[in-house]
């Protein structure tokens, strides 16, 4: 286990000197995007349940400040920015301080994990599946919530990213190349489901595969 915890260390340190730290200078301020999009936030929510397993054990890596895991009922959750991590530990999440590309957990100790627009922000997409798929326990489950960049939003976000401060050191993905990763990693048997559909923030029905929602969730299997 310590082996783990020194590797993930030294590559937080790196995380934080590439400049990605806004999450730790105002985890409030992104905090409050829940708080002003109550819809969008329910339409995801209710995207990733279509998909999440009901496994015991899971994970959110990259869990910012809880709201997904509290919603979702993940107790426990992986975060880099020690701001984000102290709100989601205060909404009764077990934290850890740590990356996707270096997980600080045994192999094969959970069932399920989640991550939720976090692939836009890592470094190293192939290493991060690579852990996760370590940790996976057999059968285990990756469920993934993005902002395909493909779609009207993602095509937004990357127009505005240079003045947007959330999201100026993002990378955005299409499903087709998140999948082909996650099939190289050695995950397999894909479920796709969908939604935010319309640029106008009302209540949407999730709807399986991709192509037409905006926010792509997929569930992989190990």
């Amino acid at each position: 286990m310590q082996k783990f915890h020194l590797i993930a260390t030294e590559t937080l340190d790196v995380w934080i000197k590439a400049g990605k730290n806004i999450f730790e200078e105002d985890a409030t301020g992104y905090d409050s995007w829940f708080d002003k999009h109550p819809i969008l936030f329910e339409n995801e929510l209710q995207a990733i349940r279509m998909l999440l397993p009901n496994e015991v054990k899971g994970l959110e890596i990259g869990v910012g400040t809880g709201r997904f895991a509290l919603a979702l009922g993940v107790k426990e959750g992986l975060e880099p920015a020690k701001g984000m991590a102290k709100i989601a530990a205060q909404r009764g999440i077990q934290v850890k301080e740590g990356i996707a590309e270096a997980l600080p957990y045994e192999g094969e100790s959970f069932d399920f994990l989640l991550m939720v627009t976090t692939l836009c922000f890592l470094d190293d997409i192939p290493k991060a599946f690579v852990e996760a798929h370590r940790v996976l326990r057999k059968n285990g489950h990756l469920v993934i919530g993005l902002i395909d960049k493909n779609s009207p939003l993602g095509r937004q976000y990357e127009q505005e990213k240079a003045n947007n401060p959330w999201y100026k050191n993002a990378h955005f993905h299409s499903t087709e190349e998140i999948s082909e990763l996650l099939s190289t990693a050695g995950f397999s048997g894909f479920k796709y489901c969908q939604t935010l559909f319309s640029t106008e923030e009302i209540p949407e029905k999730p709807i399986s595969g991709f192509g037409k929602g905006s926010f792509v969730v997929i569930q992989a299997k190990k």
